[in-house]
């Protein structure tokens, strides 16, 4: 599908990977700012060679985490200007290699810009053109500027970040935290505990980002911070909307095969799990949704945990 508006000065070409929510709704935000968008799905009737001919200036992927490889092995089969930009949209780890989604484009096109975009984004609210703000990373500030410039709007704030693995980090881990903070509103544990819930979520994530090589002051921002709080309180995060049904009692499965979309945050938790392994991070919240998603115990078992830990500092001296 290919959007097409009046000429606009510096009008680029972008090529969204993934017609599902996010990425019909950042196809949207780029048409209505002029550019040519070209929209393309597996089930598209064009062929992704077809879609990326006369040079795309911009190839922006919005699918889910499970497809991120073979959809770049696919877009590396066909002919390319070496001047694109890649952007990625998605928040998740890659259970075979444990990469974030910008690693794994970065290795199949070292000599290209890679551009990660998160925030506080709802899908649902972005289509509704609800005020929202982004941050988008990466090593190459030009690349992030273009990017910036395509996407940013009066509903739409965009800023950019030299920290693309804080900024996919943050926006990645907080699906793990959203489950947590789905089972404790589905508990009825009231404010108190989802306040000290989000808290200690915030500094698990920088914990993680730290041991990663990320900058600390990016989970403080709208990638960290912003969309942990927007997805551990919104109804319509996928990842939240687990929790609360395994806190109603209903079995993971079940909930997975009803849930429309993906939650990223039950492949992301599991991939945590091994790298806290490999590199000895402690990820007690993680941990605790982890054994929950595995049956090992239940959501009152899993609080009772996290309570009765050793106590300890807040933070480490």
């Amino acid at each position: 599908m290919t959007y097409r508006k009046s000429k606009i000065e510096n009008r680029k070409t972008v090529v969204i990977l993934g017609a599902g929510a996010w990425g019909t709704a950042l196809a949207n935000l780029a048409w209505v700012n002029g550019h040519e968008v070209r929209l393309w799905s597996r089930n598209s009737s064009q062929t992704l060679a077809a879609v990326l001919q006369d040079a795309a200036d911009i190839v922006l992927s919005a699918i889910s985490m499970k497809g991120v490889r073979d959809v770049a092995l696919l877009v590396k089969s066909c002919p390319l200007s070496p001047e694109i930009i890649f952007v990625t949209a998605t928040k998740g780890l890659d259970p075979q290699t444990t990469y974030t989604p910008s690693q794994t484009w970065q290795t199949e096109f070292p000599h290209h810009s890679v551009v990660v975009l998160s925030g506080p984004n709802l899908s649902q609210e972005i289509e509704q053109e609800l005020p929202a703000a982004c941050v988008v990373a990466s090593k190459n500030f030009a690349a992030a500027h273009q990017v910036q410039l395509v996407f940013s709007s009066s509903r739409f704030r965009v800023y950019t970040s030299p920290d693309p693995i804080g900024v996919e980090l943050g926006g990645t881990v907080k699906n793990v935290m959203a489950i947590a903070a789905g089972v404790c509103d589905g508990l009825h544990l009231g404010t108190n505990a989802k306040a000290a819930l989000v808290t200690r979520a915030l500094t698990e994530m920088v914990r993680i980002g730290q041991v990663l090589g990320s900058k600390t002051e990016t989970f403080y921002g709208l990638s960290g911070l912003g969309d942990l709080l927007a997805t551990c309180n919104s109804p319509l995060s996928r990842n939240y909307q687990v929790g609360y049904q395994l806190a109603s009692g209903k079995r993971l499965t079940e909930i997975l095969n009803t849930l429309p979309g993906t939650a990223e945050g039950v492949n992301t938790c599991r991939v945590l799990m091994q790298i806290s392994q490999q590199q000895n991070i402690t990820i007690p919240i993680t941990e605790q949704v982890y054994r929950l998603l595995e049956s090992e115990v239940t959501p009152q078992q899993a609080l009772d945990e996290l309570m009765l830990r050793d106590m300890k500092p807040e933070y480490n001296q």
